[in-house]
């Protein structure tokens, strides 16, 4: 196996995703517990001590919270920009094994290849990742790709040129706009800072940044992050399939039973 990729679970709740190459295997975020991360690895037949690095987006909680059990694996790496990793020091008793990068720029892990770059979004300095995966030795080194982005309030340019030629893109969809507004639970500011440029976005969002996408190397498109109280599959899966609908097959993963389907391609 070359490449897995496997989205743990993602609402706004909790976000994990595992990748597994030929040479090592990641977690992208983890805003689950540890118990309950390593309890997913065991369902699929690994345990915490088989993780080789953690990728962070920001620090926000459901992007984090394994991070104060994961931090008693002293081989375990921990990547992020220095502001994530600045925010999030002192509030573990043992601070992560921290790889700083910089928001931006590229950074190579076992046979990975790392692209980092920056998400509007009201965090310290949030980014999304691309990722690559050398599945060869070959000439040609063939590759495999994916992109995580999650929590961001638009799409702005840079990230639309940046998962333009990825194969798997999972892209947040947080919040049906109307749920959003008849929700009792949220006051008025919360329900601002959720629709603000430095928000979430929102199903409208996300299928006209789909539908309209052209020259794309996308094989398939997975839509996490969905709100439990302000979104559902029903309302997002009828917008997908309205006019314009996108060329390439979406899934959605559920905020109830959280976990995404599995991308998997062999080696060639």
């Amino acid at each position: 196996m070359a490449f897995a990729f496997r989205v743990l679970e993602s609402s706004s709740a909790g976000n994990c995703a595992l990748l597994e190459s030929s040479e090592c295997r990641v977690l992208i975020d983890a805003g689950l517990s540890c118990r309950r991360i390593g309890a997913k690895l065991e369902a699929l037949g690994l345990r915490l001590e088989d993780l080789d690095a953690v990728f962070i987006t920001h620090e926000h909680h459901d992007h984090i919270q394994g991070l104060r059990g994961l931090s008693r694996y002293p081989g375990l790496r921990v990547f992020a920009n220095g502001d994530t990793a600045q925010a999030l020091n002192g509030k573990f008793s043992r601070n992560p094994r921290w790889q700083i990068f910089e928001t931006g720029s590229a950074f190579g892990f076992a046979d990975l290849e790392i692209a980092s770059f920056r998400l509007p979004h009201d965090s310290y300095d949030p980014v999304g990742f691309v990722i690559r995966c050398r599945s060869g030795g070959d000439l040609f080194h063939r590759w495999q790709s994916a992109a995580w982005v999650v929590d961001l309030g638009y799409i702005p340019r840079l990230v639309s040129d940046r998962v333009r030629d990825v194969e798997l893109l999972v892209l947040e969809a947080n919040h049906d706009l109307d749920l959003l507004e008849a929700d009792t639970r949220r006051p008025w500011s919360t329900k601002q800072r959720i629709r603000g440029r430095h928000g979430h976005l929102s199903n409208d969002a996300v299928c006209t940044f789909l539908e309209q996408a052209e020259d794309v190397s996308w094989r398939q498109v997975m839509l996490g992050h969905l709100s439990r109280d302000c979104n559902n599959l029903d309302r997002l899966r009828h917008r997908l399939t309205g006019n314009g609908a996108c060329r390439v097959p979406v899934s959605v993963i559920d905020p109830a039973n959280h976990e995404g389907p599995a991308i998997q391609h062999a080696m060639t």
